[in-house]
């Protein structure tokens, strides 16, 4: 696997279960600046991921376990954090979800962007483009580049096929803000809530908005 060079320290450290156990804010601010990974049909591929959207299950209104709804699609939401919970949006585009918390806690963090790493030529060939530019700045995009599909769904992500390494960069360095969550409209009083986090200047960002509120 070949390695990244950043001036301000990183390190390769897959997180352990204990990790996606804490408190889901601390897991989605902690997310920021980490490296997403996937290791399919032999090759690697990362992005730094620099936005999220928490999910706080029974009581969130935007959470597909409001109300400790349990389906068959949701049912990973409700074991022990750290598994991949993978799922359709309009029938077609993939999304990547990381189930966080205590068994039955049934939180999740959304993985919105990442900043393409390592493996961008099989990233492009996958999104069937030329460049950089757009590459992984969107939940659907990010998951057809780094090869995510249903397939993964319940994937230990302290496994070898998908996981998460603790952060490349320095988060004291950088600027994080709370923001709205998209699409969540319908949500009521929890449609407003500060719970998309994201990296401020990041150019792969999905949606940068103005009203911000500083995370450091």
């Amino acid at each position: 696997m070949k390695k990244q060079n950043f001036d301000i320290g990183c390190t390769y450290k897959k997180y352990p279960r204990e990790f996606y156990l804490q408190n889901t804010f601390d897991v989605a601010k902690q997310l920021l600046g980490s490296y997403l990974y996937t290791s399919l049909d032999g090759a690697v591929t990362s992005g730094m991921i620099v936005e999220v959207e928490a999910y706080f299950g029974g009581a969130d209104k935007a959470s597909h376990t409001y109300n400790n709804r349990r389906t068959k699609r949701t049912e990973i939401q409700f074991g022990l954090g750290g598994y991949a919970y993978i799922f359709f949006v309009y029938g077609m585009y993939t999304q990547f979800c990381v189930v966080t918390g205590a068994k039955n806690v049934a939180d999740a963090i959304l993985i919105r962007a990442v900043e393409p790493v390592d493996g961008i030529e099989v990233m492009q060939q996958r999104r069937n483009q030329v460049g950089v530019k757009n590459l992984t700045n969107g939940p659907g995009k990010l998951c057809i580049a780094l090869g995510i599909t249903p397939k993964l769904y319940g994937a230990d992500l302290c496994g070898d096929t998908i996981w998460i390494a603790s952060p490349h960069l320095k988060l004291e360095t950088i600027d994080l803000v709370a923001a709205k969550r998209i699409g969540v409209d319908y949500a009521e009083e929890f449609a407003n809530k500060l719970w998309r986090f994201y990296i401020k200047d990041n150019i792969y960002v999905s949606k940068k908005v103005s009203d911000v509120v500083p995370l450091n």
